[in-house]
């Protein structure tokens, strides 16, 4: 998939212009994206225009406006977006009440790596945690988690006859949600992605 540039983020007022036609295409996109896994847990998969949208609406937020500060965020974010064979995401903890957040975070220490997507021919594909060591430690876990899966290219195959399950299988939670059609097809855009 492809990377993002400087010369892909918009100055502020040509943003301006856009935003409301971009965000509501990005909206509409994350619907088919995002993925409940129980009561706890969503996962969003990303591509180059939600990390433009990321980076635009950061952009903009915080009145960024030289080259240097937009090329800062560009090369981070740019780390979020796939490579070929391959999905990107961030799994979110979705407590919003405080004490129940404290209750759980100390509990899913190690979430990061208990998600997976089973396939129809028995294959699994494990996460593969980006940015561990300043998101969780040994007591407690991060609310956002950055993952990536790598398919194999018959495992890619495999994700586009389906069913395709998203599975988080951990000691203290668990969740099998099967994706829709809808989801599978989009994210199999991901991973036949040219670079």
């Amino acid at each position: 998939m492809r990377k993002l540039t400087l010369a892909d983020i918009k100055d502020l007022r040509e943003y301006a212009r856009e935003r409301d036609d971009f965000r509501r295409r990005i909206i509409e996109m994350k619907k088919r994206r995002r993925v409940d896994l129980g009561d706890l847990l969503t996962i969003v998969f990303e591509n180059t225009d939600t990390m433009r949208f990321q980076i635009q609406e950061m952009a903009r937020a915080e009145r960024m406006v030289s080259d240097e500060q937009i090329a800062h965020e560009v090369e981070t974010y740019n780390e979020l977006i796939p490579e070929a064979g391959e999905l990107s995401s961030t799994l979110f903890v979705e407590i919003d009440n405080k004490e129940e957040l404290y209750k759980w975070l100390p509990r899913l220490v190690g979430i990061q790596r208990a998600v997976a997507f089973w396939l129809q021919d028995g294959s699994s594909v494990v996460a593969i945690p980006e940015d561990e060591e300043r998101l969780t430690r040994e007591e407690t876990t991060s609310t956002v988690h950055y993952l990536k899966f790598r398919f194999t290219p018959e495992q890619v195959d495999t994700f586009g006859d389906g069913p395709v399950r998203l599975v988080v299988d951990h000691p203290n939670y668990d969740a099998v949600v099967e994706l829709t059609d809808e989801q599978r097809e989009e994210l199999l855009s991901d991973l036949r992605a040219p670079l």
